[in-house]
């Protein structure tokens, strides 16, 4: 198994997955959702390592980044929508 091939907080629309794990690129985020398992074998220590150089890398992009904010907001949802389901 490769190491996750995107550059954390590049663009809106890459995602890569691991096993049931996605990781949904962002330019302001980065979800992850789903679900992974690592097994005591080959195979679990490649999804560990997959794990660990994603992590690396986001860390190394935040780290890189100079004045980051102590926290931000989620995106702000205007307007308003016909209740479907009414």
């Amino acid at each position: 198994m490769a190491e996750p091939d995107f550059t954390p907080f590049e663009n809106d629309v890459e995602s890569v997955g691991c096993e049931g794990l996605t990781v949904e690129n962002g330019t302001d985020a980065i979800a992850l959702y789903g679900r992974i398992k690592i097994t005591r074998d080959q195979q679990g220590l490649q999804h560990a390592l997959w794990l660990r150089d994603f992590a690396n890398a986001v860390v190394a992009r935040l780290s890189a980044e100079k004045d980051l904010p102590d926290h931000t907001a989620g995106p702000k949802l205007t307007g308003s929508m016909k209740n479907p389901f009414a």
